[in-house]
């Protein structure tokens, strides 16, 4: 990876573990937590993705692409889960 872009990893992957280690403890602390309500998140993220009515950046467009993977992820983890 270049040193010009390296930074782009480094950020992807703080944001995507930070969003995974969050999900999983919301999963562990909330009963009422459902895959349901997570791809309702998701959807709108896609929606916010979209929209980028006010020029997210590049930084902005890694959170969001890191956030959205990070769901993703986790919700077909869970749902694999629950098919046993």
């Amino acid at each position: 990876m270049s040193e010009t872009t390296e930074w782009e990893g480094i950020a992807y992957k703080q944001v995507f573990d930070e969003e995974t280690l969050g999900l999983e403890r919301r999963k562990a602390h909330d009963p009422d937590l459902s895959i349901n309500e997570l791809e309702n998140i998701l959807e709108s993220l896609y929606v916010s993705e979209g929209n980028n009515y006010v020029g997210r950046g590049p930084v902005g467009d890694i959170i969001m692409s890191a956030t959205i993977a990070a769901y993703e992820q986790f919700i077909g983890e869970w749902k694999r889960e629950v098919r046993g």
